[in-house]
């Protein structure tokens, strides 16, 4: 009898309907057909207009339990007339706050935007057959939550796997970027022997016929005597025709052969539309190379060579963070004459006016003359051997002070897919002159810049996804510029390192040369003197 009593003290419907009936939501508990839970929702309204009860309304088969709600809403429970009416009462006080809990609020269209969250919270309250669950406020919204420990560790780890990815793909673009600047350096040392980092893209600088300037291949050629042509950007001027080997009439298959015509006739159609040829492995940089200068044979009995390299590195916001300066005096002795030379250079000025400077002679040379003198010469009146070049002194400066150039480069993602780029120098040493002046800066990408407003002469090179700005010459009278573009992408990063080239012959130490006698007889000897100021890594990231 107590299993029949529990079986039949059940909620048949909870549902949430307008003052006409209508219903926004209604959940049945047990089983029961549509137009049985329509007719009991449409009876509804009239057994409340004529009852004076305000909680509950009985009829000959069901018991309505009701709440008002804002906006002319009711929240209804059905239930059997044997039905508990003090627990059903909990039950619906209980529903009563759940409701604008989960809606939010006590709207229509918020009910009907949370329809399946009220019923999910409908069934943490009532359970299937209509029993009430003991369930409170704060455990019901636990529930709808659904939080799992387990569930947020996996996506703790998921993310930090993304991450992870993420990372190792840009460190293996920018290896890739590296490789590829690496690769046109390494090609660029075809034409340019010994040249530094940023070969293939620079001017020639100062040379002294065997040891050619750096950053040789933008477009100029490096000279003897640091004297320079300016034959930046000659688009239109092809390349002269290789001479054609002596040809010699093959026997049986000849493999290979096609090959030649195809290069032979690629340089034909190059040469008809005026366009400088790519390719062949002896061009790098951007297509601007010009022939390596013949070396000259010594003219005279000794060469001397004063030689600065500057290695800097700037931050995104223009700021040094590192710089130091190394010079050195070389001595090369052409002849018998010149085997016998001694050198004298400005010691007294060095003292005064660079005591910042540190200052190294060879460990042959004679020191004490140095000191006293500034006259360069080996220990036992020895002679310099012929031919090979010496580093008779040396000297070295950290200082921030001596960077002749300053970057500030700001890239700014849009949010459209598109990348704005602002970018400007300033020539901080206004005492140099700086020569063939190139900022290289990686792009991310193949695609051209869209060009907004620029100083002096650019070039893309959409092959390796970089932008060559070129200025040919930077003094006191033309000491800063800018630029602004364009590009398709994402990645602000992608525009670093930022890397400078230049040639110079102004030295950032007052040293000079006083003069070049013999060791014997104290005459003057003849001798050609070559200075050179160029940097040995300048970049900024």
């Amino acid at each position: 009898k107590n299993l029949f009593l529990a079986s039949t003290m059940v909620v048949l419907s909870a549902s949430i309907c307008t003052k006409a009936g209508k219903a926004l939501i209604s959940r049945q508990f047990v089983e029961m057909n549509r137009l049985r839970v329509e007719g009991l929702l449409a009876a509804f309204p009239k057994l409340v207009g004529h009852s004076k009860q305000h909680t509950f309304v009985d009829t000959d088969s069901v018991r309505y339990v009701y709440q008002p709600l804002e906006n002319q809403m009711y929240l209804l429970l059905i239930t059997t007339k044997s039905s508990n009416i003090v627990e059903d009462l909990g039950t619906l006080r209980l529903l009563a706050k759940v409701v604008p809990d989960v809606a939010g609020s006590l709207q229509e269209s918020a009910i009907n935007d949370h329809a399946f969250d009220l019923i999910f919270a409908f069934d943490e309250v009532l359970t299937a057959g209509g029993y009430k669950e003991e369930a409170t406020l704060s455990s019901i919204r636990t529930n709808l939550q659904m939080e799992s420990h387990e569930e947020e560790m996996h996506l703790m780890i998921k993310k930090s796997k993304e991450d992870a990815a993420r990372d190792e793909m840009r460190r293996q673009a920018k290896v890739i970027q590296d490789r590829n600047m690496a690769n046109l350096v390494s090609s660029a040392q075809g034409l340019a022997p010994k040249t530094s980092a940023m070969a293939g893209f620079g001017g020639g600088g100062g040379g002294d016929g065997q040891r050619p300037g750096m950053f040789q291949g933008f477009g100029s050629d490096s000279q003897p005597g640091g004297e320079m042509e300016s034959n930046i950007y000659n688009f239109n001027k092809p390349a002269p025709p290789e001479p054609e080997e002596p040809r010699v009439k093959a026997k049986g298959m000849k493999l290979g052969g096609a090959g030649k015509k195809k290069d032979s006739l690629m340089a034909a159609l190059a040469a008809e539309d005026n366009l400088a040829p790519f390719g062949g492995g002896k061009a790098g940089g951007f297509g601007f190379e010009a022939p390596a200068a013949p070396v000259a044979a010594p003219s005279t009995p000794i060469t001397l060579v004063l030689e600065e390299k500057i290695a800097v590195a700037l931050n995104r916001e223009g700021a040094v963070d590192q710089c130091e300066v190394k010079g050195t005096l070389t001595f090369t002795a052409n002849t018998d004459v010149g085997s016998a030379g001694v050198v004298t250079v400005n010691k007294a000025i060095l003292n005064s006016k660079a005591s910042n400077f540190s200052f190294a002679t060879h460990p042959k040379v004679n020191k004490s003359n140095y000191e006293k003198t500034g006259t360069l010469s080996l220990k036992g009146d020895k002679g310099f051997p012929l031919n090979r070049g010496i580093g008779i002194l040396r000297w070295s400066y950290s200082g921030d002070d001596a960077a002749p150039i300053t970057i500030n480069c700001w890239p700014e993602d849009e949010g459209s897919g598109s990348i704005n780029v602002n970018i400007e120098f300033e020539l901080t040493r206004k005492d140099l002159i700086l020569n063939n002046v190139n900022i290289v800066m990686p792009l991310g990408t193949t695609d051209p810049p869209a060009m907004e407003n620029f100083d002096g002469q650019y070039k893309h090179d959409p092959r390796n996804g970089l932008l060559c700005w070129h200025f040919d010459v930077l003094d006191a009278s033309n000491s800063a510029g800018s630029m602004e573009f364009s590009i398709a992408g994402s990645d602000v990063d992608a525009f670093f390192p930022v890397q400078i080239s230049f040639s110079s012959e102004t030295l950032l130490c007052p040293i000079e040369v006083t003069g070049v006698t013999n060791s014997s007889s104290g005459a003057a000897v003849p001798n050609a003197l070559t200075m050179s100021f160029v940097p040995d890594a300048y970049s900024c990231a």
